[in-house]
């Protein structure tokens, strides 16, 4: 683990599924970390206008807040026909309770009012980034490429993975585990997802690996 996070990692996210997952990346380079919401750290109110700006903020507030190195992410999905959108907003589609069911279907009825028509290309961006309390960062970004297929396929019903099937894929997020969905291959080559995508560059940036 680099010197400067000093053994103690932040993840800036009271987001249960998001938590699962940056975990399941941490692990594989050996780094145990506590969330925001574990701490009881509020969520600042994301006033960027890009995934980097979103990310910094986050990350920025719980290292300041937990007087700690933290990792925050801001991530979401752009469909080519709804000109980018949901994109920085994807997690405001699905309203208060963060009823993602919801927003499948609020993207869905977008695409049917644009007249669009399949395939329906699409991607996921996912930006880390590293804060230090003093306010030094470092951030790392992961793309996926796909189409969105409706109905939703798969139980791991987390965010839009269930309607994302990514290029050259026969399944979709939702219809994988877990570990295969953000497994890092051993020879260097992309990750599956574009949150695995982002964590091996912040691998090879902070870990060397």
């Amino acid at each position: 683990m680099p010197r400067s996070l000093n053994g103690r990692l932040v993840i800036a996210t009271h987001n249960e599924g998001k938590l699962a997952e940056m975990r399941e990346l941490l692990d594989h380079y050996g780094v145990k970390a506590v969330s925001a919401g574990e701490l009881g750290l509020p969520e600042p109110e994301e006033t960027g206008s890009t995934f980097l700006a979103n990310s910094q903020l986050k990350a920025i507030a719980a290292a300041a807040g937990a007087d700690c190195p933290s990792l925050a992410d801001d991530s979401g999905l752009c469909v080519e026909a709804l000109g980018g959108e949901p994109g920085i907003y994807s997690a405001r589609w699905a309203g208060p309770t963060r009823d993602f069911g919801v927003a499948r279907a609020k993207v869905e009825e977008a695409l049917r009012s644009a007249g669009a028509a399949p395939p329906f290309k699409a991607h996921f961006i996912c930006v880390l980034t590293l804060a230090f309390p003093d306010g030094e960062t470092r951030s790392f970004e992961g793309r996926v490429d796909g189409e969105l297929v409706f109905p939703a396929r798969g139980s791991l019903v987390f965010g839009y993975d269930p309607i994302f099937l990514p290029e050259d894929l026969t399944k979709t997020f939702g219809e994988m585990t877990l570990e295969e969905k953000q497994a890092i291959p051993p020879d260097g080559s992309p990750a599956l997802s574009h949150r695995a995508r982002a964590f091996q560059a912040f691998a090879r940036g902070c870990f060397g690996a």
